[in-house]
């Protein structure tokens, strides 16, 4: 092997801890060259770090309408335990209801609810009720993964602020439509449906409270976009994390960078003051 400070050849059999040649430590030497490099990328990865963080922070807590936002989403999702309307069977072998909101239509998986629609659907005396039902579940499930599809950007708004804020600004716009067309449908079936002393069919309004917190979310959104929602970086963090790629890549090597390798006013006052007090705290040592 060779010494690396030296470059001096040492044999196999050599089992000194110091080069024959500088007397240099080879163990602590080379140490000390990992310890050089690994703080170097860490200063390099800690800056990709504290700028996700920026970013995360941008998203949920920037301000206040990144605030308000949150909640709106997460009404717009409670808003789903409304019911869009209701229908009930009263037949002779089977007795069910269904509230078309979100529990209800778990509930109607679980009951086996679903299974028996085809059969409804077929039936004269219940198809003029389960028709409507039908129509209303399918405006409900629309509604429903539009706003899974508005929380999803929510939570992933951080990886990209402005395209996250205008799709979910976009969306809005879709889930208020789609609320407004459900509403409309299921008041015009409930005034349609014939009655029926096997199955009733009647109107819900958790649609009218979907699509409010809908038009919240969109003026919230546009708000954001017209305000501007970029986070803040530290300085030199952006110039770290191109450097950073730049090593990844192999395009630059971290030993024949200096280290620290950025450094604004700032940085620098906060190492000497940190310095300092590990001086001053090994004193205090040394002299107890």
């Amino acid at each position: 092997m060779k010494c690396p400070k030296c470059g001096g050849e040492i044999p196999f059999y050599d089992l000194k801890p110091n080069c024959r040649h500088c007397g240099v430590n080879i163990m602590y030497y080379t140490q000390e060259a990992g310890l050089i490099r690994d703080a170097k990328r860490t200063e390099l990865e800690g800056a990709v770090a504290r700028m996700v963080i920026a970013r995360v922070k941008a998203a949920f807590i920037g301000g206040k309408l990144q605030i308000f936002r949150m909640v709106a989403v997460l009404l717009a999702v409670a808003a789903l335990l409304l019911p869009l309307a209701s229908t009930a069977y009263t037949l002779p072998f089977f007795d069910g209801k269904l509230s078309l909101g979100i529990l209800g239509l778990v509930q109607g998986f679980q009951n086996g609810l679903f299974m028996k629609v085809p059969q409804l659907l077929s039936s004269a005396v219940v198809a003029a009720q389960t028709t409507p039902a039908v129509v209303a579940a399918g405006f409900m499930v629309a509604i429903v993964l539009i706003d899974v599809m508005i929380l999803l950007a929510l939570l992933l708004g951080f990886l990209n602020l402005t395209k996250s804020t205008k799709f979910m600004r976009n969306a809005s716009v879709a889930g208020a439509a789609v609320a407004v067309a459900g509403q409309i449908a299921v008041l015009v079936l409930s005034k349609t449906t014939p009655v029926s002393s096997a199955a009733a069919f009647s109107m819900g309004f958790g649609c009218l409270a979907v699509c409010a917190m809908f038009l919240v979310e969109f003026f919230l959104n546009r708000a954001l976009l017209k305000k501007g929602i970029e986070p803040t970086y530290r300085e030199n963090d952006l110039k770290r994390k191109e450097l950073l790629k730049k090593v990844r890549a192999g395009e630059v090597d971290l030993d024949d960078l200096t280290l620290p390798i950025f450094e604004s006013e700032e940085e620098r006052e906060e190492r000497m003051k940190a310095l300092e007090e590990a001086l001053k705290a090994e004193e205090e040592g040394k002299e107890l």
